[in-house]
């Protein structure tokens, strides 16, 4: 069941609600109620492995526990801290990388071992993560331990954020248990959000994936045409940003409707100029986690030398990249992000004095090739289909699958470059700086020098007309929903 379904949207979602704000009069009662149905979501989705988010909850708090009466026993409390990060460690790597393992030793081995088949229980990367920020937190006195089990469950297994994210701190999402306040401000904000998120997946993400996957389908076949082989490359850049970000904006919709304020994950990446400012604008939760947990404890920027420097930011670049996927794909994407950001650290990039336009355009041309790796199945693939992108000598430029497809997906397309820029921002400010709509009215007809303006402040008009644009907006996505196919969102298998 995922937030794009029209089970979620029309049965789950107002029974939830219905239950949520029934016990408007107990906070702990509302708590329960979005525990148990946090419990139900991740079952519906994976009911075998509901036992083993369970088995999370309690050793994540009783280890919890643990470190918070070690108190002034150092050893003690980094005994059991470091117990915990093994266990969640573990974990992670039997469920998601034990059969990718296993398949490297067979053939390595020429056919002599098993392969151990484990279907990778769903959002296992991300409460995985959560549960080590919440015991080094607790070992480092930046949160106290969790008395309540039932606190902490719900900040493990919150349906908002379970299956894809936000990666939250739990000194962040702590407070919000037992302190935060609903609003109908919040709730209407919250509703505003997720029908956007809705949105970005529904109409563009959807529609950029099944351009995606007939392009994919036909390189199989064999080489294509360099136009056919970047519009496949551009189609997924559009369809993993407008996925995921339209996930973590209803993600952020569901935390408002309850009251929870939950991290924005994306920031306009697609604007950015480098490569480190791409990653300070795109999953900024999992990078503020790998920032926080593993790259300051190893020194961050502020070591000795830049042989120190450059280890660090390889160890936490092929941990990102092996965290996304098991696959060789995923390791080599992290290892290019790793070379590129350490080049810009080492030379200084951004302090450099090159045009903006050659800035951008070398980082999107790093991040699409990045994308077109992370999307194929295979490092054999991925250096096939970059070859047609980039063999401008031997291979054909034109393709009536070009044209064809940007005549089916052109709107779709234009939908997608306009709302990876900043167009909301600008629009704030243009209001804000008093613009306003002007209405001709002629008090004494036709003596046109005695007229005046009737003056109408933008944002009013605009404040007017959005919950409208949201209604439409929702409508639209409903009937999409209706008689177009499911497709998943792409970070489900992480």
């Amino acid at each position: 069941m995922t937030f794009s379904s029209l089970a979620f949207l029309f049965y789950f979602l107002p029974l939830v609600l219905m239950f949520y704000y029934l016990f408007f009069f107990s906070r702990t009662l509302k708590n329960i109620v979005l525990l148990i149905c946090s419990l139900f979501f991740y079952t519906f989705g994976e009911p075998k492995y509901i036992l083993l988010l369970l088995i999370s909850i309690v050793v994540n708090y009783l280890i919890g526990l643990l470190i918070g009466e070690a108190k002034g026993r150092k050893k003690a409390a980094t005994f059991w801290m470091s117990v915990a990060v093994i266990f969640n460690l573990s974990t992670l790597v039997v469920f998601k990388y034990l059969t990718f393992i296993s398949k490297n030793v067979y053939y390595a081995t020429g056919g002599k071992t098993q392969v151990i088949e484990i279907a990778l229980p769903i959002g296992i990367s991300f409460f995985t993560f959560q549960a080590i920020s919440y015991v080094v937190d607790v070992y480092k006195k930046d949160a106290k331990a969790q008395k309540n089990l039932f606190h902490l469950a719900l900040y493990l297994s919150f349906f908002p954020k379970l299956t894809q994210g936000p990666v939250m701190k739990y000194e962040a999402f702590a407070p919000q248990i037992t302190q935060r306040r609903e609003t109908f401000k919040k709730f209407s904000s919250g509703v505003c959000f997720f029908i956007t998120g809705l949105g970005k997946k529904v109409l563009l993400a959807n529609n950029m994936a099944i351009v995606v996957d007939r392009i994919f389908e036909i390189h199989k076949m064999g080489n294509i045409p360099i136009s056919l082989a970047w519009l496949g490359a551009f189609a997924y850049t559009f369809q993993i940003y407008f996925d995921f970000s339209g996930y973590s904006d209803m993600a952020v919709g569901l935390g408002l409707m309850f009251g929870f304020k939950l991290d924005r994950n994306f920031n306009y990446p697609y604007i950015s100029k480098s490569i480190s400012e791409f990653w300070r604008r795109w999953h900024i939760s999992l990078g503020t986690w790998f920032r926080d947990y593993l790259y300051f404890p190893l020194g961050g920027s502020r070591v000795i030398n830049k042989d120190l420097l450059i280890r660090n930011l390889a160890i936490v670049w092929i941990a990102t990249g092996v965290w996304h996927g098991a696959n060789w794909t995923f390791l080599v994407w992290g290892i290019i992000n790793f070379v590129f950001i350490a080049m810009e650290k080492v030379f200084r990039f951004e302090q450099l004095k090159i045009p903006s336009f050659i800035r951008h355009l070398y980082a999107m041309l790093v991040v699409i090739i990045g994308w077109v790796i992370f999307r194929a199945n295979s490092l054999q693939e991925a250096g096939s289909y970059l070859t047609c992108m980039f063999n401008f000598i031997s291979n054909e430029f034109f393709s009536d699958y070009t044209y064809m497809f940007l005549k089916e997906f052109w709107i779709f397309f234009i939908g997608a470059i306009l709302f990876s820029l900043p167009i909301a921002s600008i629009a704030n400010q243009f209001m804000a700086k008093g613009i306003l709509i002007r209405k001709n009215v002629d008090l004494t007809p036709p003596f046109k020098e005695h007229s005046v303006y009737v003056e109408v402040p933008l944002v009013r008009v605009i404040s007017f007309l959005y919950p409208i644009g949201m209604v439409l907006l929702f409508i639209i996505c409903i009937a999409y929903m209706v008689k177009g196919s499911y497709n998943p969102f792409i970070y489900f298998q992480f």
